[in-house]
């Protein structure tokens, strides 16, 4: 399959997740896994500002990528957090770089092996909800073609949380948004409970919920809520 076609699919994909049953989580998770697809990187992570305007992690193509999204919110420093309140992209920063801009954040990503980072906003006509990483094992620069359609995902993911509420007042769509966050907390508890239970890492739990949810076309906050509350079994959550 040819580059054009994977970036056709990965588009195709997208549009189909805003139409079909739209979940916020699950899309921003495919969103954050077909960029390591489709860009020069080996892992990436996702923001949301929340009802005050703090960034929070929502997605990570990893557990590794989400742990060094949570020490750049813990350290404010990082090139997500400059990425949102710019509105900019950051793009090709090597450790050199980063070094001299975010000292603790280099540290963390090179305890992680990353060795260079991007990062590309949530916007919407200069509004900026949120901001995606994206992190690199090697120094491997990405081209404008790259960026242009890195930025052109991380804008379908801002129509998508933006949709059908452009004439809303800004406190529904804060709301909205708030709403989107705090189902990722279920989701984390749900996720930890999971691997407790199944012996599993924190990966793995998460891949069977969404999954599960996939499979019987239910919201993942649904099936967080029956993980947390013993009404789903391990067992059918593991593939037959």
């Amino acid at each position: 399959m040819t580059r054009e076609q994977r970036v056709t699919r990965v588009l195709v994909e997208l549009a189909d997740t805003l139409v079909i049953g739209f979940d916020v989580i699950d899309f921003l998770h495919t969103l954050v896994e077909r960029s390591v697809e489709l860009l020069a990187a080996d892992a990436a992570g996702l923001m949301l500002a929340n009802q005050q305007g703090r960034l929070e992690v929502v997605a990570a193509s990893s557990e590794e990528a989400r742990v060094l999204e949570l020490f750049e919110l813990q350290s404010s420093q990082g090139p997500c957090m400059d990425c949102f309140l710019s509105g900019e992209p950051l793009v090709n920063i090597d450790v050199a770089q980063m070094t001299d801009r975010w000292p603790l954040f280099t540290a963390a990503a090179a305890l992680a092996g990353y060795r260079s980072a991007h990062a590309l906003p949530l916007r919407l006509r200069g509004q900026v909800i949120g901001a995606m990483n994206l992190f690199a094992v090697a120094d491997v620069p990405l081209t404008s073609d790259d960026v242009a359609l890195g930025q052109g995902m991380a804008d379908i993911a801002t129509i998508g949380l933006l949709q059908q509420r452009r004439a809303l007042e800004h406190d529904i769509l804060t709301e909205q948004l708030q709403a989107a966050l705090n189902t990722r907390i279920v989701i984390e508890q749900a996720k930890g409970v999971l691997s407790e239970r199944a012996g599993m890492s924190l990966g793995e739990s998460f891949s069977l919920m969404r999954n599960q949810a996939r499979r019987t076309q239910q919201p993942l906050t649904v099936i967080a809520y029956a993980v947390l509350d013993g009404t789903i079994d391990v067992s059918e959550l593991l593939p037959g």
